[in-house]
C-alpha cells in the first residue's frame, strides 16, 4: 500500500467511525429517556419492588412547618431501585396538581387548561410533564378528566418529550392511579384500555354522564403518531 493509499484509508476509516458514533449518539439522544424508563421498570419487576405513595405538602403555608423533599427526590433514582429496599416511596411533584402511578413508578406535575388542538401551546408543556386538556373537568367533578403526555410530531423527536407516560401500556385492569389536586388526593383504578386513531376525539368530547372518569392519553406505539393509547380509570370505591 502506498503512502497516498494509506492516507486515504485512514481518512475513510475516520469518517466511517465518526458516522457510526454520530448515529449511536442520535439513537441515544432520541430513545434514551424511554429506554431508561423501560430498563427501570424491568428492574422493579425483577426485584419485586412495591411503591407506596406519600403526601408531600407543597403549598407555601404547609411548607413553613414541613421539611420539603426536593423535587428530584420525589421518585427513587436508578441506584436506589437497583439496590434499595423492596418498598419505596413515591411523592407527588406538586400537590396542587400532579399524578402518581405506583405500578410504573411515575410521578409528574400536571399543567392545567392546555389546548389539545394547539401544538404551539401543548408541545412545550409535554417536554416537561403532563397536560390537562382545556374543557375537561378537574378531580372531584362530574365528567372526564383528560390528561395527555408523550406526544411528538415526529418519531425522531421522541427524546425531546417527557417519557413519563411511556409505560402506560403496562397498566392493567385494577391498577391504581392517584391524582393530587389542590392539596387533596384522588384515587382511581384502571377500568379499560383502548387503542384508537389519532383523529378520534370522542374521549375528549363525551357528554357528561353524571359520573367522574379519568382519561390518560399517549402515543401508540411510543414515539409515533400512528395511534393513541387511552387508559380509562374510575374513582376507587
Amino acid at each position: 500500500m502506498t503512502r497516498s493509499e494509506a492516507v486515504k484509508f485512514i481518512i475513510i476509516r475516520s469518517i466511517g467511525n465518526f458516522l457510526v458514533l454520530f448515529s449511536l449518539f442520535g439513537v441515544l439522544a432520541t430513545f434514551g429517556p424511554v429506554l431508561y424508563y423501560e430498563v427501570q421498570f424491568r428492574v422493579v419487576q425483577a426485584r419485586g419492588i412495591h411503591f407506596v405513595v406519600g403526601h408531600q405538602p407543597t403549598s407555601a403555608t404547609q411548607q413553613k412547618n414541613t421539611t420539603a423533599v426536593p423535587q428530584e427526590e420525589t421518585t427513587p433514582g436508578f441506584a436506589q431501585i437497583l439496590e434499595g429496599d423492596k418498598e419505596q416511596i413515591l411523592l407527588p411533584k406538586d400537590t396542587q396538581f400532579s399524578i402518581v402511578i405506583p405500578k410504573i413508578g411515575a410521578s409528574a406535575k400536571i399543567s392545567p387548561n392546555v389546548d389539545p388542538g394547539n401544538q404551539e401551546a401543548f408541545l412545550p408543556i409535554l417536554q416537561k410533564g403532563i397536560a390537562h386538556a382545556q374543557g375537561s373537568v378537574f378531580p372531584g367533578m362530574q365528567g372526564n378528566i383528560y390528561l395527555f403526555a408523550h406526544s411528538t410530531d415526529n418519531w425522531w423527536n421522541v427524546g425531546r418529550y417527557n417519557a413519563v407516560f411511556y409505560l402506560l401500556r403496562d397498566l392493567t385492569l385494577g391498577d391504581e392511579i392517584i391524582v393530587f389536586f389542590e392539596e387533596r388526593r384522588y384515587e382511581y383504578v384502571v377500568s379499560q384500555t383502548i387503542i384508537a386513531d389519532p383523529n378520534d376525539v370522542s374521549f375528549l368530547a363525551q357528554p357528561h354522564t353524571g359520573k367522574e372518569k379519568l382519561v390518560l392519553q399517549t402515543c401508540w406505539p411510543p414515539g409515533t403518531t400512528w395511534k393513541r393509547l387511552y387508559i380509562i380509570a374510575v374513582p376507587k370505591d
